[in-house]
């Protein structure tokens, strides 16, 4: 009998400090950076975004997604056989997040690593679990996104720093004999290295080049539309399905203007769309689980639908992942 894998519980985590963008726009102005909410608003959708106290990491983000997952579930920590957390904004150099995770939740002795893979983190995650399951590697795991982008942004940037915010998603995933995962398509191009990037990293107890985040927005714009396009459509052919069975697309919440290209071209109804950018910003790896557990606890998105996750990164990486939940 065929193995799969199905999500079984999915959970998120906002820090409580929220930041509309009349709040950001004052705080910018305050150091000289001018900008506006409809600046904001018009060009990227977001109107607010949560940021992380001092102190607080991607690994306690992500501890409480995955609580919160894991009773969804109707699992608890020793459940669990495998961990992966994607993240850009690890703890520390190493040890992993993941392992850093495994111990606050308590599933000491399962499998736990890292994918680095930025915005498509959690798509990359999703895909190597499932890949586990099927193999039987794997019969429960824990797949989290976590970031606290806000420590790696230039305030003195307006084009990048009223972008991002922190926070966490997860799911728990688990062996089937139904179908679940039914396809996914991950890519990478290091071609792009350049457009999105931090170019920083820590040598001799010192920071080596600069440690903040850079974009060429125009250009990561130009390259995720066409990519996320070939990427549905990649998955959509392995799946032997077309856009018509999508009943919702769950984007990487980047951008409204990218999310609205990239339904237009798969011919779906912004109706069909996951949308929480405004109310978080790109949350990079946790977006899409965000966005997902959002719908999900709402009642947006329901159990037996079939759902198109997809996200691009740096790298520059891109994926997409079809499943029914």
């Amino acid at each position: 009998m065929k193995r799969y894998s199905r999500i079984t519980g999915t959970g998120s985590y906002l820090p409580p400090r929220r930041l509309t963008n009349a709040d950001l726009v004052a705080e910018l102005a305050a150091k000289g950076v001018e900008t506006s909410d409809d600046w904001i608003v018009e060009r990227t959708g977001i109107r607010a975004r949560h940021f992380a106290a001092d102190g607080v990491y991607s690994s306690d983000l992500g501890l409480e997604a995955a609580r919160s997952a894991l009773q969804a579930a109707g699992r608890n920590p020793q459940d669990v056989d495998l961990i992966i957390v994607a993240t850009s904004t690890p703890d520390m150099v190493f040890p992993s997040t993941a392992c850093i995770l495994q111990n606050k939740l308590g599933a000491n002795g399962c499998a736990a690593f890292d994918v680095q893979a930025v915005c498509s983190g959690f798509v990359y995650a999703l895909a190597v679990a499932d890949s586990m399951i099927q193999t039987g590697a794997a019969k429960c795991a824990l797949v989290v996104g976590a970031e606290v982008f806000s420590r790696i942004l230039d305030f003195n940037d307006r084009t990048t720093c009223v972008l991002f915010g922190d926070g966490a998603g997860a799911v728990v995933l688990e062996a089937s004999t139904t179908p679940g995962i039914l396809a996914s398509d991950l890519h990478a191009d290091g071609k792009h290295v350049g457009i999105l990037c931090v170019p920083g990293h820590v040598s001799g107890g010192a920071i080596l080049g600069d440690p903040l985040l850079k974009m060429d927005g125009q250009a990561v714009f130009k390259l995720a539309v066409g990519l996320l396009e070939s990427a549905a459509k990649a998955t959509l052919a392995k799946a032997n399905l077309t856009e018509a069975d999508i009943d919702w697309l769950v984007p990487h919440q980047a951008n409204i203007r990218i999310m609205q290209s990239t339904a237009r071209k798969l011919k779906l109804s912004m109706d069909k769309v996951v949308v929480t950018v405004a109310q978080h910003g790109n949350t990079s790896a946790a977006s899409i689980p965000l966005a997902l557990d959002t719908a999900v606890r709402s009642g947006q998105v329901k159990t037996g639908e079939t759902l198109l996750l997809e996200g691009v990164g740096g790298g520059f990486t891109w994926g997409a992942l079809l499943l029914v939940l």
